[in-house]
């Protein structure tokens, strides 16, 4: 069986390697480069960033850690070309991957489809095969508001490309990628405004209103309920108008740039969709639940189904459509998974929101446990924020949302709990080493039957 994958993103080129390992014969397809957003575009470069932001922030406050005299200053061009050299690191790395595989063929080009068994490329090279997987990802949107289109206005894509860092910054939109380039070019030494009619709208509220004073503290301003108007371009940047959502005031911010983080849709140009009638709109390619569109034998997998913007979804949807092609069952979990936001106090979720439960009616409770109470959180002067548990009156652990040091690491231990529908006690049975960040996480499952050991019994909260 021969399958068309378009795309060598994060879900393109899992999914060839995948289908190759499973035997199939593949044709990966990329019209830029590989690794997709993410690696070029995303993840890599502002995690890049993220790891100076981190050590500037430890710099600021070196003397609460008895370090005295510490200064340091970014070099943005020095940090742009690490960025690309990182970037260029891990891009080869998939090229020698794909490689390694004799039944993988890797074309640089455009492709076209033609019907469910003929993909074009560059206008003539024509692929005949069994199936299309289409993981083209997405691209940044611009918001409706006026002026977007002005000199000084631009979106991830263009602010990455930067070869030195701007003196100053306005961000729109208080999503992953808004409050992620926030608070990392905050740290970076720029300064930052912050405009969100809400933080983190997907996920848990109590998460995001904890988050916004931690951000002023880092020294981001943050104005919060309120709609960017207009964007204008004046003598040293841009000049931005935004309205309070409630109430008949405005603002009046100016920087050297505004940055719009409004969100994302399919990049589905030059595809031929329309010609063949596979359906979609500005949010998404229409898929099933097996990721097939409405023409069979036409996947789509990753961003482009706009079911998820993340790369590890994206990996796992590729690799699923694969295994149900080679005729294998899919084994892992592909509706519950971590999602992770880079601000430097580090946000982590997986499962159910408090709201959610509450939605749905579910009798669940609740427990927190602070890091300002975890010996390791203290020793590593990052005491800000706390682990949030959420289990069901069956002990089934439902949620669980973490704000604080290395968030992103520690939400996998109830992400693997919560993906194979276990039980609170499975995460109490495990003795924790000591000290570490992961005793947070022990103590908030031990707080929701009121035995924390480390921190005063709460009153129980119960929701129905």
């Amino acid at each position: 069986m021969r399958i068309a994958i378009i795309g060598g993103g994060p879900a393109g080129y899992v999914a060839a390697i995948r289908g190759a390992q499973l035997g199939l014969d593949i044709v990966l397809i990329e019209a830029d480069r590989l690794g997709g957003t993410c690696l070029n575009r995303g993840c890599i470069p502002t995690k890049t960033y993220f790891a100076t932001a981190k050590f500037m922030e430890t710099l600021k406050h070196a003397e609460d850690i008895a370090v005295v005299g510490a200064a340091g200053k970014v070099d943005g061009k020095q940090l742009f070309s690490r960025k690309n050299k990182v970037v260029e690191a891990l891009v080869g790395g998939i090229e020698q991957l794909l490689l390694a595989y004799d039944n993988i063929d890797y074309i640089k080009g455009k492709a076209k489809i033609i019907d469910s068994k003929t993909v074009e490329i560059d206008g003539n090279e024509i692929e005949k095969v069994d199936a299309i997987i289409i993981a083209t990802g997405s691209e940044p949107r611009m918001t409706e508001t006026k002026g977007v289109d002005n000199p000084g206005v631009l979106t991830s894509d263009d602010l990455l490309d930067l070869e030195d860092l701007p003196v100053s910054l306005i961000v729109v939109g208080a999503g992953v990628i808004g409050l992620e380039f926030a608070s990392i070019y905050s740290g970076l030494g720029v300064k930052v405004s912050l405009l969100a009619s809400r933080v983190l709208k997907d996920g848990d509220k109590e998460i995001g209103r904890r988050l916004v004073p931690l951000l002023k503290k880092q020294g981001v301003d943050v104005y919060l309920n309120i709609r960017a108007q207009s964007v204008e371009s004046i003598e040293d940047g841009v000049k931005v108008i935004a309205k309070y959502k409630e109430k008949e005031a405005y603002e009046e911010l100016k920087a050297q740039y505004v940055l719009i983080a409004s969100g994302r849709g399919p990049n589905i140009e030059g595809l031929g969709l329309d010609e063949i009638g596979v359906e979609y709109d500005l949010s998404a390619v229409k898929t099933n639940d097996n990721f097939e569109t409405n023409i069979p034998g036409i996947y789509a997998v990753g961003d482009v189904n706009g079911r998820s913007q993340l790369a590890h979804v994206a990996s796992a949807q590729g690799a699923a459509v694969m295994e149900m092609l080679a005729g294998h069952k899919v084994v892992q979990e592909l509706n519950i998974y971590p999602s992770c936001t880079f601000t430097l106090d580090e946000i982590a979720q997986v499962g159910l929101t408090e709201e959610q439960a509450k939605e749905q009616g579910i009798d669940y409770v609740v427990s927190k446990f602070s890091f300002m109470a975890n010996g390791k959180a203290l020793s590593m002067n990052e005491g800000d924020g706390l682990v949030k548990l959420i289990a069901d009156s069956s002990r089934k652990l439902i949620g669980a949302h973490i704000l604080g040091p290395h968030a992103s690491d520690l939400i996998m231990e109830p992400a693997l709990i919560i993906s194979n529908g276990g039980s609170v006690d499975q995460l109490l049975k495990t003795i924790h080493a000591h000290p570490t960040l992961g005793e947070t996480v022990y103590e908030a499952g031990l707080g929701l039957f009121g035995q924390a050991l480390h921190q005063a019994p709460p009153k129980k909260r119960k929701r129905k």
